[in-house]
């Protein structure tokens, strides 16, 4: 069964509306975005998360002292990197602070071949999404059939997903994780009636 992440997620609101559905993994962005969270507020999300649900930090270039002293305060169980960081940067975070860490890696099937990596070998799981000027989420679905026949490194399916095409994104794939934000949202807000439905969708597939 594929896991189930929501990411995004910058008030109480959110939490408690991820408490009531529990999905696997929440997602708070530390990068420029309209959904960033400072890291205290973070804490205080994090306080408030159920503990069955595990929380990933989300960054994109950071200095590896940043993402370190985050991670050590307890707000993030995991790091997802967003932007150019290599072997070398996860090597080295890892060795600072043994979190698991997603690595992005952006599909850009204009692109010829839209090769996937041979390297990043360090990270722990992939996170597959459309190519993105702004290293983040771009809503936007991405061709599927790259990644038929991937047996790498495990890794979340980004890009476009909402309830209606979840569990079509798991049949064909069976990938270790789905992963939605905009596709929960509602005027640029969490909707918990669509986090619920995004839930139950995908662990029926």
């Amino acid at each position: 069964m594929s896991k189930v992440k929501v990411c995004g997620l910058s008030r109480p609101a959110d939490i408690a509306a991820a408490n009531r559905a529990l999905p696997d993994y929440i997602g708070f962005v530390f990068a420029p975005s309209r959904r960033q969270v400072g890291k205290d507020t973070a804490a205080t999300l994090k306080a408030d998360l159920d503990p069955r649900i595990e929380a990933v930090g989300v960054f994109v270039n950071a200095a590896l002292s940043e993402v370190t002293a985050i991670y050590r305060s307890g707000s993030i169980d995991l790091v997802q990197l967003h932007g150019t960081e290599d072997d070398a940067y996860i090597r080295q975070l890892k060795a600072d602070c043994g979190c698991r860490v997603i690595k992005a890696v952006a599909i850009d099937c204009e692109a010829d071949g839209h090769a996937l990596p041979s390297s990043l070998g360090e990270a722990d799981y992939l996170l597959f999404d459309s190519l993105s000027v702004r290293h983040g989420g771009s809503g936007r679905a991405f061709d599927w059939g790259v990644l038929h026949g991937y047996h790498g490194i495990p890794y979340f399916l980004a890009g476009g997903l909402n309830a209606e095409v979840v569990g079509s994104a798991i049949g064909q794939l069976s990938p270790f994780a789905v992963d939605v934000s905009t596709g929960v949202e509602t005027d640029g807000k969490k909707d918990e009636e669509k986090i619920m439905e995004f839930v139950r969708r995908a662990r029926e597939a």
